[in-house]
């Protein structure tokens, strides 16, 4: 599903995706080209230390399963080749929309969970020198907050969250000097769970 702007909107990923974000180099390349919104190979290949040889073929996959695509208005001549990621959001799956691949499902949301643990342990670390006054710079936060929902009241509240997110997104100046990359985990439980 494709909105108006040509972002997919909550499509429930197919196996080719959850295969070709299964491998970490892929997920790697990914956050390369949210960073920079398009890059060439030889640029990813060079923020990520890997051969451009490398990057050029796991493209190749990730623009067959549908993640990247290319970005010819961004290229300096015809033979140039500039990816962009497909902009939007997937769903690994729901009762609707059960995940295709199970096992490939399950790999990729241990991966992510990987990550987001990795994330929150650069968070914790960096704290303390906020929290003691020792760096006035913000590079992390960590907040949690407790409210009462229905499950229809939680779904609205998370598609508001993705088009605040969305809004940002599109209004960010990238010729800002003082830009930087953010990762958002927006981590939410009930108490059930």
């Amino acid at each position: 599903m494709v909105d108006d702007g040509g972002a997919v909107r909550g499509a429930v990923m197919t196996s080719a995706m959850l295969k070709a974000m299964s491998h970490p180099l892929r997920r790697r390349i990914m956050k390369v080209l949210a960073a920079r919104d398009h890059a060439r190979a030889a640029d990813i290949a060079a923020d990520l230390d890997v051969p451009a040889n490398s990057v050029s073929f796991h493209l190749r996959s990730l623009a067959d399963a549908g993640l990247v695509v290319e970005a010819p208005e961004q290229a300096r001549d015809r033979r140039d080749r500039v990816w962009t990621t497909v902009k939007g959001s997937f769903d690994l799956g729901s009762p609707e929309h059960p995940v295709e691949d199970e096992a490939l499902g399950g790999t990729l949301l241990a991966a992510l969970a990987q990550e987001h643990a990795d994330m929150l342990r650069r968070v914790v670390a960096w704290a303390p020198e906020y929290t003691a006054g020792r760096s006035s710079g913000v590079h992390g936060t960590f907040a949690r907050y407790m409210v009462h929902l229905t499950e229809a009241e939680f779904l609205a509240l998370s598609e508001r969250i993705n088009r605040v997110i969305d809004e940002a997104r599109e209004a960010h100046d990238v010729a800002s000097a003082d830009s930087r990359v953010w990762e958002l985990d927006v981590l939410a439980a009930d108490d059930i769970i």
